[in-house]
């Protein structure tokens, strides 16, 4: 197979799709993978790096998506790349997704004709998200690091350090969620000696959470009053909820926030699939906070994205072995042989395939074993 890795464009995204060990392991396997010049420059993977282990580098984006039978990305398509998503008929497009958010990206893999494989809809039998997983205990732990550092007077909080000192108590910090990125947010937090609460709806989920950190963390059965209780107190509130493929759920409203101590910070690790806060809009690392109410948001887009060295070799760990999968049998075959894989097939042949994305923008579903049979 003939395999494709332009370099991100979105703003402040530095990741990279494969990884040099990925490279050499497909190039073994008998297939071609070109790599757009300088892709991995953003994750302190030279070009060089790429050539030993076996990649052609490319210098026209529009060679590497026309000439390719599956695209390996980061994120999804931006504007500016919708019109090479025909560029090849068949071309599949392995990447992070996220399309229940977003309606035009669906559009535009509708009209390519596009299969869409999303890295986060792939799904085991035991319910965990294997592609998604990494990046979200990436996001996981630098929520907290992002709270704290906006909630000092530079970072336009309120001046509180979040693990405070003798004699003096830390922030509280209140996670909403009890996911892979909500653990990994009170791991952090706890680390930085905060006072944290977590929040979620499975009570057994709960249980798991005590257990695990020998309460050191206070959980919460969350509910619309539980929540608005939890928040009105926080330092720092991190949105961690997850439905998988699905738009999150509006839980932190205006009012809420408006009674939160000013100078508070919130922190929106769901804000790819829409955000958790009522007020949620995307924003970038050059320019990650906006103010509601008095308190500070930070709702980047693609936090893993800051530190794209350790998250593009934590994304290429999980997603290569799949990769191989499609490229030695063919996308069909593959999700054939996988119902994890095949959970992940979004879009193809211009029908959408998975349920939550045709709910989410009107869309009709189609089940995907009724398109290959």
């Amino acid at each position: 197979m003939d395999i494709g890795v332009p370099r991100e464009i979105k703003t402040d995204e530095h990741r990279v799709a494969i990884t040099p060990a990925g490279v050499f392991e497909l190039v073994k396997a008998g297939h071609k993978v070109r790599i757009e010049a300088g892709a991995g420059v953003g994750s302190s993977i030279s070009d060089e790096a790429f050539v030993a282990a076996g990649a052609e580098m490319i210098k026209d984006v529009d060679d590497v998506w026309a000439s390719s039978e599956m695209i390996m990305k980061v994120k999804e398509p931006i504007a500016e790349e919708y019109p090479r998503l025909g560029a090849r008929s068949g071309q599949v497009l392995y990447t992070y997704l996220h399309l229940a958010a977003s309606l035009p990206c669906t559009d535009a893999l509708v009209a390519g004709g596009n299969t869409a494989i999303a890295y986060e809809t792939v799904r085991l039998s035991n319910n965990t998200l294997p592609l998604l997983t990494p990046m979200s205990e990436v996001a996981g732990r630098m929520a907290p690091l992002m709270g704290a550092h906006h909630l000092m007077r530079p970072g336009g909080g309120r001046g509180t350090l979040i693990s405070g000192v003798p004699g003096v108590i830390g922030a509280k910090v209140v996670v909403i969620g009890a996911g892979v990125a909500g653990l990994a947010s009170a791991t952090l937090a706890v680390g930085l000696q905060a006072d944290v609460t977590i929040l979620d709806t499975n009570l057994e989920r709960l249980r798991d959470v005590d257990h695990h950190f020998q309460g050191r963390v206070q959980t919460l059965a969350s509910s619309s009053l539980a929540l608005a209780e939890a928040v009105k107190d926080a330092d720092i509130v991190i949105g961690a909820v997850l439905v998988v493929g699905a738009k999150a759920p509006k839980l932190v409203t205006d009012e809420m926030v408006a009674t939160m101590k000013p100078g508070s910070v919130l922190v929106d690790i769901s804000v790819d699939q829409g955000g958790c806060f009522e007020s949620t809009k995307a924003t970038t690392h050059s320019d990650p906070v906006f103010t509601v109410a008095n308190s500070l948001f930070y709702c980047v887009a693609n936090m893993p994205g800051a530190v794209p060295n350790t998250s593009t070799f934590a994304l290429a760990n999980a997603t290569l072995p799949y990769a191989v999968q499609i490229a030695n049998k063919g996308w069909k075959k593959a999700v054939g042989d996988d119902a994890a894989l095949a959970e992940g097939v979004n879009v193809t042949g211009g029908a959408i395939t998975y349920a939550p994305v045709a709910e989410a923008h009107g869309y009709t579903y189609r089940a995907l074993a009724e398109i290959i049979g």
